[in-house]
């Protein structure tokens, strides 16, 4: 048996500012606020949701989650979750299981980094 190689994981999220700053051009500051304040929210029960329906094995619900996920990271600038979202899905479709476990984790920590990510880009634009 050969010897097991441990990959640290690094990534970073980035957040599109330019998505962040045609919220507050179309809805005015305070609105456009409010949208984000209520976008993390969302994701941060989504994500929840993908981690359970991932260990119950309900697919049908994850799928759907995953792409409720990509929509709103979508609506507040947070590409790389999108991304990452869409391979769920993918991942989803093609039945791999194995790649649908890696993608998922991924999912959680790329959301979880996204999520810090726009708290810190709101702290520095406030």
């Amino acid at each position: 048996m050969g010897q097991i190689t441990v990959l640290p994981v690094k990534e970073r999220a980035f957040v599109e500012s330019d998505q962040i700053d045609l919220l507050r051009a179309q809805l005015g500051t305070s609105v456009a606020e409010g949208v984000i304040c209520r976008a993390l929210e969302e994701l941060g029960q989504r994500l929840g949701r993908v981690e359970r329906f991932l260990e119950t094995g309900d697919m049908k619900d994850l799928h759907r989650t995953a792409r409720s996920v990509a929509a709103i990271a979508a609506q507040i600038g947070l590409a790389g979750l999108v991304r990452v979202a869409g391979d769920v899905q993918q991942c989803l479709d093609d039945g791999d299981r194995t790649a649908l476990q890696a993608t998922t984790a991924r999912l959680i920590r790329v959301g979880e980094q996204s999520l810090t990510a726009i708290w810190d880009t709101h702290d520095q634009l406030v």
